[in-house]
């Protein structure tokens, strides 16, 4: 039997061992969705503590409960900071973060890491599956090489593939076995090994010609939400000085039956695929000579977003003869959006250090992050504030950033001073409540 033959037997049969590196939002899922398929699953990670949560049986991720954590514990699941392990496994799914650098330019340093690490101990007849969101062609001019000068042959002995993460933080619709899985690869004989792998634990695998064709694909569906977030956050900003509620211009146009996918406006983009793939794609543009402008505008508009806030709580504050700099604000959710304890790129954070700028004394409220996590860009000594009707009532100005489920509505409403809903919670407008 071929190395590939043997190794799509081994999967079939759930006797192959699932190595997944990096247990944050997407790791964590897929580890627990192979456990649930019957593999046994080992999960690396750098982050010591979140192996010793997962091992006592706990989660570190708010929207994933302690019960699927118990999963992983019954299938016989194991934590390990230790890379030599990767010797053990037969697929190695990679699943670690792909930010920007400061220049905002790709920074791929998570993911050839965790690739250098493994490579003195992969070995022939194994898997290797690139989840991080990327720009398309890393699959091919990043792992590819480095696995050839261990001396494997990729598509005879080892095999390589890219299937983008695809997972909704917080979304009850859909989970990591009902989310169709795209994968590309390298080879023919990587394609149907990839295939066969996520076939084993999700319900429908989309193969495409290549990696590159899988690597695309992911950006052009986060670039289509930018680009058309954008779209509405200007069209915001218009309706705004025009007097006109944007909420009920998108409500009306969601009548129409055919040709309008509604999107709605908010404070900026957050999370780590939105605000960051249309950069990856757009430096990899340049490197050919093409400059993406109708990306890199919707881009422009919605890094602005912030500002044209906190310019609108300045002047809502103005209106009630008081100045930005000598008040109080309290900004109601620091996550990225709701009902989720991610803070990842969240324009919630951008918004305090703006008014912190301009001299306000900020406090927030989320409870989904009762601590301020610590951030590349931010450094917060704060916690969140318990909302009582006398501690809303002690601001100058309620800012509402994320619109969690579990704020109390009515009664912030009832005890704020003045409220600047920037998620169009409040459908009235009123002088307490202005829109931004």
């Amino acid at each position: 039997m071929t190395y590939q033959e043997k190794l799509i037997e081994k999967i079939n049969s759930k006797e192959s061992i699932i190595g997944i590196y990096g247990l944050g939002y997407v790791g964590l899922p897929l580890a627990i969705r192979f456990a649930n398929s019957g593999f046994r699953v080992i999960g690396f990670d750098i982050d010591q503590s979140k192996l010793d949560m997962i091992i006592s049986g706990h989660t570190y991720i708010k929207h994933i409960p302690d019960e699927h954590i118990k999963v992983l514990n019954d299938n016989n699941f194991e934590g390990t900071n230790n890379f030599s392990r990767t010797n053990e496994v037969d697929a190695i799914i990679i699943c670690v973060p792909t930010p920007l650098n400061k220049y905002r330019e790709p920074d791929l340093s998570f993911v050839l890491n965790t690739v250098e690490a493994t490579l003195p101990f992969i070995k022939s007849g194994q898997i290797m599956s690139l989840e991080s969101t990327t720009y398309p062609g890393t699959t091919e001019e990043e792992l590819l090489p480095r696995i050839e000068k261990q001396g494997f042959t990729v598509g005879e002995d080892f095999f390589l593939t890219y299937s983008p993460e695809r997972e909704d933080p917080g979304n009850t619709k859909f989970e990591t076995r009902t989310i169709p899985k795209v994968c590309g690869g390298y080879t023919s004989s990587c394609l149907e090994v990839g295939v066969a792998l996520y076939e084993s634990a999700v319900d429908v695998v989309i193969p495409v010609s290549s990696t590159k064709v899988a690597e695309f694909s992911k950006i052009l569906e986060n670039i289509h939400r930018a680009v058309n977030i954008g779209l509405v956050n200007e069209m915001k900003i218009v309706a705004d000085k025009m007097d006109v509620d944007i909420h009920e211009v998108i409500k009306a146009a969601s009548t129409k039956p055919f040709g309008f996918t509604p999107y709605y406006p908010g404070p900026g983009l957050g999370g780590h695929c939105i605000p960051i793939d249309p950069f990856y794609l757009t430096w990899k543009a340049s490197t050919f000579g093409i400059n993406t402008r109708f990306i890199e505008l919707a881009g422009e508009v919605n890094t602005n977003m912030p500002m044209w806030v906190v310019g609108k709580v300045s002047e809502a504050l103005a209106g009630h003869q008081k100045s930005i700099n000598d008040c109080n604000i309290l900004v109601l959710g620091i996550a990225y959006k709701k009902n989720i304890d991610d803070t990842r790129e969240s324009p919630s954070v951008e918004l305090i250090q703006l008014l912190q700028n301009k001299g306000a004394r900020v406090d927030y409220s989320d409870p989904y992050v009762n601590i301020f996590p610590k951030m590349r860009r931010y450094s917060f000594d704060m916690k969140s504030i318990q909302l009582t009707a006398e501690k809303i009532n002690s601001y100058d100005c309620i800012l509402l950033a994320t619109d969690h489920d579990d704020f109390d509505y009515e009664l912030i409403k009832q005890n704020s001073k003045l409220i600047v809903d920037t998620r169009g919670k409040y459908t009235s407008q009123s002088n307490k409540v202005v829109k931004a």
